[in-house]
C-alpha cells in the first residue's frame, strides 16, 4: 500500500516533456539553476501576489499546449488572474509568460526548439536566462515573432511587458 502511494507521487514529479510529439527526458537541474530559479520565482511571486495580478509557478509543472504534441515544463511561468481557467490539474493552454534557465545540455532545446514552440502557440512573453554569461533576455511577440523587449548582461534591470510594472535587477536573480 505504502509503495503504491510513493509510485503515484513519483509519477507527479516526472521530468519528461513532449516536444513536437517526441518524449524527451530531462536530467534534474543543478544547484545553481535552482538558486536562480528560486530567486526569480520568489521576487515574481511576491510582486504578482501583492498586486493581485495572477499566479507565478515553478517547475516541474506541465504546460499542455497541445495534447500529445507539446507538453513542456518551463522553469517559471505566470498566468494573469483573468486567465486562471487554464490552470487545472496542469496548465492546459497558453501561459502569459514562461522562463527557461539555460544549461549547457539544454541550450539548443531552450533557445531554438522551445522558443519556436512558445512562439507558435503565441506565449506573449518568453524569458531566457543564461547563467554562465549572466544574461537575462525578455522576448515578446511582435507580428507573430519573438523580439527582444528587455535585456541585461552582468548588471542592469529587465522589465516585463506582461506582468504590469514588474522589473528586476539581474543581481537579484544571480545572487
Amino acid at each position: 500500500m505504502f509503495m503504491n502511494a510513493i509510485i503515484e507521487i513519483e509519477k507527479d514529479f516526472d521530468l519528461t516533456e513532449i516536444i513536437n510529439g517526441e518524449e524527451v527526458m530531462s536530467p534534474s537541474p543543478f544547484g545553481k539553476h535552482q538558486e536562480i530559479s528560486g530567486n526569480l520565482y520568489a521576487n515574481m511571486r511576491n510582486y504578482v501576489k501583492a498586486k493581485d495580478l495572477g499566479h507565478a509557478y515553478y517547475s516541474p509543472l506541465d504546460v499542455i499546449l497541445e495534447e500529445g504534441v507539446n507538453r513542456l515544463q518551463p522553469d517559471i511561468l505566470f498566468i494573469r488572474k483573468d486567465r486562471m481557467g487554464i490552470f487545472q490539474d496542469w496548465v492546459r493552454g497558453v501561459p502569459d509568460m514562461v522562463c527557461e534557465i539555460i544549461s549547457t545540455g539544454t541550450y539548443q532545446r531552450d533557445t531554438a526548439t522551445k522558443k519556436e514552440i512558445y512562439e507558435k502557440y503565441g506565449v506573449p512573453e518568453y524569458w531566457i536566462i543564461i547563467p554562465e554569461l549572466k544574461i537575462v533576455e525578455v522576448l515578446t511577440i511582435v507580428n507573430d515573432k519573438y523580439k527582444t523587449y528587455s535585456i541585461a548582461e552582468g548588471s542592469g534591470v529587465v522589465i516585463s511587458k506582461v506582468i504590469d510594472g514588474f522589473q528586476i535587477d539581474v543581481n537579484d536573480i544571480f545572487e
